[in-house]
């Protein structure tokens, strides 16, 4: 029983961690497979939506003490972490929509060593910006209590352990990072996959020539698929945000493990994306409980031998294979 109650949990963790891959890998998917744009600066996004999370959510200032009232608080109507939820998306959506538009766009038809080189270089301005406003000490990031509590409402509780069977106490929090993952993607793979929005976008992957001439005119798609992108990585960071460390490193220190899962997983699938992550996080969770040591080099095994065996991934199509 106990070996089957630690198969589990090693199950559930790797679940909990390989949906933030997920966010990550979706966002990055859809843009390098749709707008073969190579996006280095996608760790930022996500350093910028944990950043932006611990601020909204808690209510702190620069110097960490209590901001003036945002009006979370206001009538007994306690938003909080939910205020992060929401308004953090949309946030990271425009930095993605600028991006797009004064970064992105002006490299597509760039080698994809440019594309590199000025997307890490946005990467690493952001993350030594956010160094010099907010130090390079890690901020306190608690995982929420309980979200929408209002009046003599306690709201709804996603902290403390749950009771699992076999498993017994489990942290809710993690469940709930990969309902909010399991959902998300659910709603991006349905509006890729069956609506005009999503045909126009696939149409202009496979000829945007074509799509031009046919009067539509694919910027507008393109930036938003951009910001759709961004998007996703800012939810990672306020979800993720309360189960690691943040500080101004954790953009950077994420990047590769994201491009990894794109990679194994297969460039412009969402599917892909998903399976990447779900393999990357069971692989983090069990090396970290059987071999910590050798929880990194994991990774990157898994990664080489899928490359070795099938370049263009998992669920790659050959013609968009890296």
């Amino acid at each position: 029983m106990s070996i089957l109650s630690d198969i589990i949990l090693i199950l559930l963790n790797g679940l909990q961690q390989g949906a933030i891959y997920v966010l990550l890998a979706v966002g990055l998917s859809i843009i390098l497979g749709t707008l073969k744009f190579v996006n280095f600066a996608h760790g930022a996004l996500y350093l910028i939506g944990t950043y932006a999370g611990v601020f909204i959510a808690l209510n702190i200032s620069l110097s960490n003490g209590k901001l003036f009232e945002w009006g979370f608080t206001t009538f007994g109507l306690d938003l909080g972490f939910f205020a992060a939820l929401v308004l953090v998306p949309i946030l990271v959506f425009v930095v993605g929509l600028l991006m797009e538009r004064f970064v992105a766009r002006p490299f597509y038809d760039r080698p994809d060593t440019d594309q590199i080189l000025v997307t890490f270089g946005l990467a690493i301005v952001v993350q030594e910006l956010f160094r010099i406003l907010f130090g390079s000490n890690s901020l306190p990031f608690d995982q929420p209590e309980t979200i929408l509590s209002f009046g003599s409402f306690a709201g709804i509780p996603v902290s403390g352990p749950v009771a699992l069977p076999i498993v017994g106490n489990f942290p809710q929090w993690r469940l709930y990072v990969i309902g909010i993952t399991a959902v998300l993607v659910a709603l991006v793979y349905i509006m890729v996959e069956y609506t005009d929005f999503g045909l126009v976008v696939r149409a202009g992957t496979r000829d945007a020539e074509m799509v031009r001439l046919l009067g539509i005119k694919i910027t507008r798609p393109y930036i938003v698929v951009f910001g759709i992108g961004a998007a996703l990585a800012g939810v990672a960071g306020v979800v993720g945000g309360p189960l690691n460390v943040v500080n101004p490193t954790i953009g950077t220190n994420i990047l590769v493990p994201a491009f990894l899962t794109v990679v194994i997983g297969g460039v412009g699938s969402i599917a892909g994306a998903v399976v990447g992550g779900i393999v990357f996080g069971l692989t983090t969770a069990a090396l970290v409980s059987l071999a910590p040591a050798w929880s990194q080099v994991g990774l990157y095994a898994i990664a080489a031998i899928v490359l070795l065996t099938r370049p263009q991934g998992i669920l790659g199509d050959e013609e968009v294979a890296p």
